[in-house]
């Protein structure tokens, strides 16, 4: 609607200028305004509000009359201080409707970034620690935003970078030998991280024992210590793919720390009295001269750090595919350090630096305050989604559904539950998680997306037991607040993919989801004595299309029931 819109105003206005058209908030403000008059009224130097009355009239009658048979509008109007207000015809309305019918899965897709390759990487879990809420946060923006771009044509590569040696590893590794554990699981991987930690910080000999470790872990001098480092990586690695394959990713690179700092470390010594410097032993960056800070990228062990090892990332993404963009989703605590890593990126690969893009995301916190996995107080991912389970199935558990149909609800939902609270709002900012808000059935949840889906599909199924075909052959005369907010799906796609935004398509959804209600509540779908039945259910069919689209770009379940 948007462009049809844009392209009348275009007919009318010769110069080149960038304005908006959007849809009114109120009816009694048309179906759509622009705001073209004030970007004019400088450059013809006249008031907004003469600049809209002239396009108004150019436009065709700005009364209440139709203007010419060749038009979208229905009715034009210039209003103070300078907007065009607009009123489509109700036949272009139904045009949408006919496309939503015909393209069904694919409405809402476009070819914006047709031909571009994108990589995103996303979530990042270490080994030998939990899979928290932050990983969860990462995951579910990094998920909605790669197949928010798929929706605009690109072909989306998804990474994740996972740090399999460092120091964590190596207080992970110190602490199973101080508690000889024989038989490890993720739980006492993490236990004994954070008692590896701990010991760390407190006693000059543990933390001796453990750099000897971690030394040892990337010399793999140690077969002791290989042993249980590879068993330890194994377990941690497959733990992980049980929460992508519930979180609905699937990766298609997987890049580790143990492969990325060695070339990390040899890409620092070809560059050092350029790019680096030497520093008590250490290989630094003085970041101060470019209104940064100094980081180091080997220390004075000579080890690659997590700054050197960043460079090895980026070397091995470049090698690996070729790319027209470079996401990396991160929590916003690093966004320093990453300012430090684009300045190093722009002198090493002046070829691709423009390329990377970083993206920042909040922290997830819940009531009680923030997680910490050094001191072992960690919200998991798997025991929030557990969490939020138990809340659906009590939601639920009087409702006439087998075992069986519970189970899957529980999963669908919780999921959706937790990713709907994560991408409602801008990504930069932080998140309290509130339990029975993010299960409420009744607006502002997942589960009251997946409920309006679940609606419109038994209203479907009961049309289909009465034969009711959807049709637009007999069309009511009024257009409803659902075929206004249908034909704007594809416009929230494309900004959404424009912006790297999925809270537009959040926010889009959930206002569909209430209009559908509204009109459910007050008009009889299936009806066999209803002339328009057929095109109600045609109505019905249109916004479980774009709601199933909507839900599946932003990685949320649809469930059969509910």
């Amino acid at each position: 609607m948007v462009k049809l819109i844009k392209k009348q105003l275009e007919k009318v206005v010769k110069q080149n200028i960038d304005f908006d058209v959007l849809p009114s908030e109120k009816e009694e403000f048309g179906h759509y305004s622009t705001n073209i008059a004030f970007k004019l009224a400088p450059i013809l130097k006249k008031t907004p509000f003469e600049v809209a009355k002239e396009l108004a009239r150019k436009l065709g009658n700005p009364s209440t009359r139709s203007t010419n048979s060749g038009s979208i509008f229905a009715k034009i109007k210039a209003v103070q201080p300078g907007f065009v207000n607009f009123w489509l015809k109700p036949e272009i309305f139904q045009d949408s409707l006919k496309e939503i019918l015909k393209l069904k899965d694919d409405y809402g897709k476009n070819n914006n970034l047709r031909g571009n390759k994108i990589m995103i990487e996303f979530t990042d879990p270490n080994p030998f620690k939990e899979f928290h809420i932050g990983h969860l946060m990462s995951n579910s923006i990094g998920e909605a935003i790669s197949r928010i771009l798929e929706w605009n044509g690109a072909k989306v590569k998804r990474a994740c970078y996972q740090g399999d040696v460092g120091l964590h590893v190596a207080k992970a590794v110190w602490g199973l030998l101080q508690k000889k554990t024989k038989k490890l699981s993720i739980k006492e991987l993490a236990d004994a991280y954070a008692f590896g930690a701990k010991a760390y910080e407190a006693d000059i000999k543990s933390k001796e024992q453990i750099n000897s470790i971690n030394k040892e872990i990337y010399s793999r001098s140690n077969g002791e210590i290989s042993r249980i480092y590879k068993i330890g990586r194994k377990l941690s690695l497959n733990y992980f793919e049980t929460i992508y394959k519930k979180l609905g990713t699937e990766f298609d690179y997987y890049f580790f720390e143990s492969e990325t700092g060695g070339i990390g470390k040899k890409i620092v010594e070809k560059n050092i009295d350029k790019v680096f410097e030497k520093s008590e032993g250490a290989t630094v960056f003085r970041g101060e001269k470019y209104g940064l800070h100094t980081r180091v990228f080997v220390n004075s062990d000579g080890l690659p750090t997590y700054e050197a090892k960043e460079l090895g990332l980026f070397e091995m993404k470049i090698k690996k595919v070729s790319c027209d963009k470079y996401f990396s989703i991160t929590g916003n605590e690093i966004n320093e350090y990453f300012r430090v890593m684009i300045k190093v990126i722009e002198m090493l690969f002046p070829k691709y630096a423009r390329k990377l893009i970083h993206l920042s995301h909040g922290m997830m916190r819940l009531p009680s305050g923030k997680m910490s996995s050094r001191t072992g107080d960690v919200i998991t991912a798997e025991s929030l989604i557990a969490e939020v389970e138990k809340l659906v199935n009590e939601k639920i558990k009087e409702r006439e559904l087998s075992v069986k149909e519970k189970l899957e609800i529980e999963k669908i939902v919780a999921v959706g539950a937790l990713k709907y609270s994560i991408l409602k709002q801008a990504i930069g900012g932080d998140i309290i998680f509130d339990f029975e808000k993010s299960i409420s059935f009744e607006g502002d949840s997942g589960p009251y997306l997946q409920y309006a889906y679940t609606r419109a599909k038994s209203i479907l199924e009961k049309a289909k037991k009465e034969k009711i075909k959807p049709s637009l052959k007999s069309v009511p005369g009024d257009v409803s607040g659902v075929e206004r907010m249908l034909c704007r799906f594809p416009a929230v796609v494309e900004r959404a993919g424009k912006e790297y935004a999925p809270h537009y398509l959040v926010t889009y959804l959930t206002e569909l989801a209430r209009v559908f209600n509204a009109y459910y509540a007050k008009v009889k779908v299936v009806d066999g004595n209803d002339k328009y039945s057929p095109y109600k259910v045609a109505l019905t069919f249109a916004f479980m299309a774009v709601m199933g689209n909507g839900l599946e770009i932003l990685g949320i379940g649809r469930p059969k029931k509910m």
